[in-house]
């Protein structure tokens, strides 16, 4: 039976380095990326990130169907759900220089629609899933109506996905804590 963990914190907190030692004596992993090359600079990052990885390890690079990363490898790295949910959110929302409620919980709806349907698919083959994502309601209420949006919808997001794990972590100064 497998193990679904959340892992949260702030910004360079070290809870990707925290997620990824879960799997550290695992040499056959899924990491699913989340992100999007959009820059030079998520370039660097991005190849920082590969670099830091086992070379054993799969990549699945994507923010749609994420679920279809399951396969017959037990473990699956999920980095990072709020690049996820903001992905997501903006191919949803546009430029919109305001978002309704309903298209909030559109938002929303169809991020927990893509981490409910990967959880289900590792848990129909007993896998294990860790799962990065952002404690963002620990810093200044943002100035942008989107900034908050976007932070209200994060904040949700961990909320429900925190009530689907088994295991769920802070980490603060490279220094984790059990707190489910």
């Amino acid at each position: 039976m497998g193990k679904i963990v959340l892992v949260t914190g702030g910004a360079r907190s070290g809870k990707s380095r925290f997620a990824e030692s879960i799997f550290e004596n695992k040499r056959e992993v899924v990491y699913i990326a989340t992100s999007r090359i959009v820059d030079e600079e998520m370039k660097d990052r991005v190849a920082l990130h590969r670099q830091s990885r086992p070379q054993t390890w799969t990549t699945f690079e994507g923010c749609e169907q994420i679920a279809k990363a399951v396969c017959n490898i037990q473990n699956y790295l999920l980095d990072c759900l709020t690049i996820l949910s903001s992905n997501i959110m903006f191919d949803i929302t546009k430029d919109a220089d305001k978002i309704s409620i309903d298209m909030q919980a559109k938002v929303e709806q169809v991020v927990m629609d893509e981490i409910q349907a990967l959880i289900n698919s590792v848990k129909k083959i007993g896998g294990n899933l860790v799962v990065v994502t952002n404690e963002v309601g620990c810093a200044i209420v943002p100035e942008s109506h989107v900034g908050r949006v976007y932070r209200d919808i994060i904040g949700r997001v961990n909320q429900r996905t925190a009530a689907l794990c088994d295991e769920v972590y802070f980490v603060v100064c490279g220094i984790s804590q059990r707190i489910k």
